[in-house]
C-alpha cells in the first residue's frame, strides 16, 4: 500500500525557513510525480510543485523560493521553503501525482504558519 507521511510543519516568522519531509513507504518514489499541495483555512487547495529526479515544476507563487529535493536512500521528498510569507500559511500535503483529481494517495498533511 502506497502511503506518504508529511513532517517539519511548525511557526515562523515572515522570512524564515522551514524543510517539509515527505516519507514514502510501500513504494519507491524514484519513477513517479510527488507533488505537493497547499490548502490555506477557507481555500481550495492549491498545487505548489510536481517533483521528479529529472524536473521539478513550481507554481508562481512559489518560484524561486521553494525547492524540492529527495533522498533515494531514506525513500522520502524534501520540500525546502524559504522567504516565507504569512500568505504561505496552509497545510501542506505531498501525494503521489501532481494533478490533484488524479492522485493516487494523499498524505496526512502538515501545518505551516507564518506569523508576520
Amino acid at each position: 500500500e502506497m502511503q506518504l507521511v508529511e513532517s517539519g510543519g511548525g511557526l515562523v516568522q515572515a522570512g524564515g525557513s522551514l524543510r517539509l519531509s515527505c516519507a514514502a513507504s510501500g513504494f519507491n518514489y524514484d519513477g513517479w510525480a510527488i507533488g505537493w499541495f497547499r490548502q490555506a483555512p477557507g481555500k481550495e487547495r492549491e498545487w505548489v510543485a510536481c517533483f521528479d529526479e529529472s524536473n521539478t515544476d513550481y507554481a508562481f507563487s512559489v518560484k524561486g523560493r521553494f525547492a524540492a529535493s529527495s533522498n533515494k536512500a531514506i525513500n522520502t521528498i524534501y520540500l525546502t521553503m524559504n522567504s516565507l510569507k504569512p500568505e504561505d500559511t496552509a497545510v501542506y500535503y505531498c501525494a503521489v501525482g501532481c494533478n490533484s483529481v488524479a492522485v493516487l494517495t494523499w498524505g496526512r498533511g502538515t501545518q505551516v504558519t507564518v506569523s508576520a
